[in-house]
């Protein structure tokens, strides 16, 4: 297929699944070949053939979907978001946390692809927070639709390049190498993963912090958008602090949520 036959099958097929054009111009390459894979597992020739299959067998929805999931990720992504979470918003919600005498922050990675970034939190949290506040764990939690990626992320092993922008710190205390890979060691393995679909499910409870960074703003059409930000939203303690891409915005009709002053990317929950 050549790229103008591929424009017009997206154009056609993403707003039917509530996605938007927009958040796939950059990365219709992959797509492409995602595509050329499918019609070859499916034996048809041509993207016409398979748009009739798609008519014609509504299953095949849900393959397609599954195809348009874009997971880009790597430790530390974003530098200077993760530095601002451990100088500014971390310490707040945990001293928070202290002041309600809880023992835990909780915190929730979505679509976290293959692990990268809840890890990051888990290990900041162990190395560079937690002897300020040695009576508070963090519990991350970690969610993404694919399960191939949750099984890397369970894994727990990383090519090196992955790892380039974690600070050497970070890397030399809660990494090893094995074999051609660098793996977590096993006291930063604390992040819970599940396989959830964030349009039908969240996980249970209130969190202090949810990381929802290029997935529901970027892959997702405005309606969308807004009905998951404010389940989103909703599922934050009061105080709590949501982070999103930097290039991304939140959508309008979302209530409940305020810019987290001398941050970027990041909301506090607010009453409504």
């Amino acid at each position: 297929m050549n790229d103008a036959d591929c424009i017009a099958f997206l154009q056609w097929a993403l707003p039917r699944l509530e996605r938007p054009w927009s958040g796939y111009r950059k990365v219709r390459g992959l797509i492409r070949k995602r595509l050329t894979g499918r019609l070859r597992t499916l034996g048809l020739a041509t993207l016409d053939a398979y748009r009739e299959r798609l008519e014609t067998s509504p299953e095949e929805w849900a393959e397609l979907d599954a195809l348009l999931a874009i997971p880009i990720s790597r430790f530390y992504r974003d530098r200077d978001v993760f530095d601002l979470l451990q100088s500014r918003v971390l310490p707040a919600l945990a001293s928070e946390a202290i002041a309600e005498a809880r023992t835990e922050l909780i915190c929730w990675s979505a679509g976290c692809a293959s692990g990268e970034e809840p890890y990051t939190v888990a290990i900041s949290w162990q190395l560079r927070l937690q002897r300020t506040f040695p009576q508070l764990d963090m519990r991350v939690v970690a969610t993404d639709l694919e399960p191939t990626l949750l099984e890397r992320a369970r894994a727990g092993c990383y090519r090196r390049s992955s790892l380039k922008e974690l600070p050497a710190d970070l890397l030399a205390q809660a990494f090893e190498p094995r074999d051609d890979a660098l793996c977590v060691r096993g006291p930063f393995r604390t992040v819970e993963f599940a396989q959830q679909d964030l349009r039908t499910a969240m996980p249970e409870g209130l969190f202090d912090i949810v990381l929802c960074r290029n997935v529901v703003l970027t892959y997702f059409a405005v309606p969308m958008q807004q009905r998951l930000t404010q389940r989103i939203a909703n599922r934050l303690r009061i105080g709590g602090a949501l982070v999103i891409g930097i290039h991304e915005s939140l959508p309008g009709g979302v209530v409940g949520l305020a810019p987290w002053p001398g941050t970027r990317c990041t909301y506090r929950r607010v009453a409504d």
